[in-house]
């Protein structure tokens, strides 16, 4: 008996070393470090590597091609560079430019393995994907960051779906004193994330409330209810925050363009509207998402022209729809001129001129300008990246209400 006793004394014992050794310790080797030049130095130990990269949205783009419904498209994907291997096998590399204020994601790549920067804790999930993160700050990247001011409430919500048959996980936004102030109501605004993108997407990656909190606070944007769906009808939540436990995040998921999830979306805005303390109508109600948010946001809109007064769409794939698969994709130009015929407020249109659905985007401005329908247009450069919805949501917000 004694001897078993002491044996788990000794691992209990152990157990809190390495405990305390998560706890306590820290790495020796600093990554990424933002220097007093605005060059940026990233680190990795590897002292049995052949060779280590970088690659990030930090670095200038290359051009790679994949094939779309049979056409080959291209797209910019993430810069790479070298490390450089100096003393007790740290890997180096310094970027020979200053780096601009925004945030940046990046992993690096040893022997043909990509890891994550195991001496950055900020990590970013991107579906099934997990990239480093860090912010240099200054201009609109402190926007992203959190500041000495007053902050909203993010909560996971629960509602009952009778499109999809289940219960649904959504997670809403209430700015700073909503829950002090019983009276007051508020605009919604409705946040849409791209394929593969789940209703944490756009506070974990797109940094949402931080944006939200600062726009608020600085006065260039009202006080709002922001809600940020799950736009896979075919999903309760979340990877890891559904019944199905820990599945492996894909895009290959079922009724995701299809129309459900835009027939569906008038429950989601009843439920905002049964459950918070909202303006109940079209000028206090605005919605916009990314990519496949993007889509939706279209398709929602020209279905539902009486329920959204400002309407953005960041990167959207337009033109991907199929008009057989359900009447929410009919009826295109009818649709189109029924919404404009209702005087919406705002429909605000973003795109990199290096995305791979940039020239969907112009041929739909195209046709709102052949067409006379009002319009804000903001082309910018890069590509189908996070650092390009960041700064769409930005631009979209103040506009509102």
């Amino acid at each position: 008996m004694k001897r078993i006793i002491t044996i788990a004394v000794a691992l209990l014992m152990a157990g809190t070393a390495f405990a305390q050794q998560a706890l306590w310790g820290s790495a020796s080797t600093v990554s990424p470090e933002i220097n007093e030049d605005g060059t940026v130095t990233f680190r990795y130990h590897a002292p049995k590597a052949v060779k280590v990269t970088v690659s990030g949205d930090f670095l200038p783009t290359q051009r790679l091609t994949f094939q779309m419904n049979g056409q080959e498209m291209t797209y910019d994907a993430p810069g790479v560079a070298e490390l450089k291997e100096g003393q007790h096998g740290i890997w180096e590399y310094t970027t020979d430019f200053k780096v601009a204020s925004g945030m940046y994601t990046y992993t690096f790549n040893v022997d043909g393995n990509n890891v994550i920067d195991n001496n950055n804790m900020w990590v970013n999930r991107d579906i099934a994907s997990l990239t480093s993160a860090f912010i240099v700050p200054g201009g609109r990247a402190d926007l992203f960051t959190i500041q000495d001011v007053p902050h909203g409430t993010v909560a996971k919500v629960w509602y009952e779906s009778a499109a999809a048959g289940f219960d649904r996980r959504m997670s809403v936004y209430t700015p700073a004193g909503y829950e002090q102030n019983k009276k007051q109501k508020y605009p919604v605004l409705y946040v849409l994330h791209g394929i593969g993108g789940d209703e944490d997407a756009w506070l974990d990656q797109g940094r949402a409330a931080q944006i939200l909190d600062n726009l608020i606070a600085q006065g260039k944007a009202k006080p709002m209810i922001v809600v940020f769906t799950n736009g896979n009808i075919s999903q309760e939540a979340a990877p890891c925050q559904n019944s199905t436990g820990y599945i492996h995040p894909t895009t290959a998921l079922p009724q995701t363009m299809e129309g459900t999830f835009e027939t569906s979306f008038p429950e989601v805005v009843k439920f905002i509207d049964s459950n918070y303390r909202t303006i109940a109508k079209k000028q206090s109600r605005a919605i916009c998402g990314l990519s496949m948010g993007g889509f939706h946001t279209l398709y929602i809109s020209l279905n539902y022209p009486d329920m959204f007064g400002y309407s953005g769409m960041f990167s959207a794939a337009i033109g991907v729809s199929d008009p057989s698969v359900s009447p929410i994709y009919q009826d295109f130009d009818t649709k189109l001129a029924t919404y404009f015929s209702k005087k919406p407020d705002l429909l605000w249109i973003g795109c990199g001129n290096t995305d791979f659905l940039f020239e969907a985007n112009k041929d739909f401005v195209k046709k709102l300008n052949e067409n006379g329908y009002p319009h804000e247009y903001l082309e910018n450069e890069g590509g189908h990246i996070w650092k390009n919805w960041r700064i769409y949501l930005t631009e979209f917000v103040p506009k509102l209400f």
